[in-house]
């Protein structure tokens, strides 16, 4: 294997290197005026996220959830004949790294790119492709940068982050719950969740009372935890990756202090359970997709089928499964792009994308248009209980 191989896989799930395999046995034979990652047989996509660090979980589980996906659609004999590739690299959710993994891409020639992790890197990955022209579907960050003003390269699928607050604000105040303090990772991720609160406060007339932050990759979060303790919120929406927002409720809990504890879709559902254990109880969570127990619904029933058969001993996740229906928009936009591909094509064939049932229940109907570049707009809250997360539907006791 190529010097490539070991660095972009590190920490990845071993039978994801197919894509790699299959690449470096084929190289970078394109010719000049040709669409970069198109051949007669093949379709070269790229993704660079958190394949290793701290935030690993979602980058591995973002990229498998993809795989799995497109391993069933070249089991069918691909896209009009053509098998979809992925080659995806390591950034460490670390932006200071996300230049020199866009230009590795770019370098091995793919025809677009996917499956990115987290809004910091993102706030780097979208303005490189733009410049180059190179659309991007399914980035697992809602920050409203990919959305205004509209980027014509890039397509999300999931709903946004202003999305997710609102939903959580508008239940906590009908639950009479209108003391809400903010704790946040101190970067672009952070500050866009923090826009999306302030905004649906402002809907209320309210403000966040008590504001902490932490650094991004660390668990110090002692001097931001006291700072929105010091508030006395009836409800506090933590903001970051599992590690941290574990590591904030645990120690909340640890001092005696159990507010209404609030998270984001981001978080990595499942390690948070697991790293935050017991505390992690009464949590609320607001999905982009909805419980992998669905399986009444025929996309998650999919999906639990191709986990099953390409990585069988890789429990489900709200993030891999994320990563499958982004790939299957993916997808889609190919075959509406047609046989002879082009990136602009490939743009149209998801802007065609008009109330389409995805097969993830009437909640999740994904709408694209020229004007439109982000697939859904509604969200599914879950609650940790007994350990597991299970759908709220009924706010009255919440905070209470």
């Amino acid at each position: 294997m190529s010097r490539f191989g070991a660095k972009a896989f590190r920490g990845m799930p071993l039978a994801a290197a197919f894509s790699l395999l299959f690449f470096f046995s084929l190289g970078s034979s394109f010719l000049p005026g040709q669409t970069p990652g198109i051949t007669d047989n093949s379709i070269l996509i790229g993704s660079c996220s958190a394949l290793d660090g701290p935030a690993r979980f979602l980058g591995n589980q973002t990229v498998m959830g993809a795989t799995a996906y497109l391993h069933s659609v070249n089991d069918e004999g691909g896209v009009y004949g053509r098998k979809v590739q992925l080659l995806a690299f390591d950034d460490g959710y670390d932006p200071d790294k996300a230049p020199a993994c866009f230009k590795r891409m770019t370098k091995e020639g793919v025809f677009a790119l996917g499956f990115f992790v987290g809004t910091p890197t993102a706030k780097v990955y979208v303005p490189m492709a733009e410049e180059e022209k190179i659309p991007v579907v399914g980035l697992f960050t809602g920050a409203q940068l990919l959305y205004e003003p509209l980027k014509h390269d890039i397509l999300n699928v999931r709903a946004s982050y202003y999305d997710e607050t609102r939903e959580q604000v508008d239940r906590l105040w009908e639950s009479n719950v209108h003391k809400i303090g903010v704790l946040y990772q101190d970067d672009a991720f952070g500050k866009a969740v923090l826009d999306g609160l302030k905004l649906a406060l402002q809907r209320h007339n309210a403000t966040p009372v008590g504001l902490g932050t932490f650094a991004r990759n660390s668990l110090d979060v002692d001097a931001g935890l006291r700072d929105v303790m010091a508030a006395h919120p009836q409800a506090v929406l933590v903001v970051g990756p599992y590690s941290p927002v574990a590591t904030v409720v645990k120690k909340a809990h640890a001092s005696g202090w159990k507010p209404q504890f609030l998270t984001v879709s981001f978080v990595g559902t499942e390690e948070f359970i697991k790293e935050a254990g017991p505390d992690a109880e009464g949590t609320i969570i607001t999905q982009v997709v909805p419980p992998y127990d669905r399986v009444d619904y025929p996309t998650v029933a999919l999906y639990r089928s191709a986990l099953q058969k390409y990585y069988h001993d890789m429990p489900p996740s709200f993030v891999s499964l994320e990563g499958f229906v982004d790939a299957m928009v993916f997808v889609e936009g190919l075959k509406r792009a047609g046989k002879d591909l082009s990136r602009e094509k490939f743009v149209a064939g998801i802007e065609s994308i008009h109330d389409m049932n995805v097969g993830l229940g009437s909640k999740l109907i994904l709408n694209y248009g020229p004007t439109d570049h982000k697939g859904f707009d509604s969200v599914y809250t879950t609650i940790v209980r007994g350990g597991q997360p299970v759908l709220l539907t009924d706010w009255s006791s919440v905070g209470k």
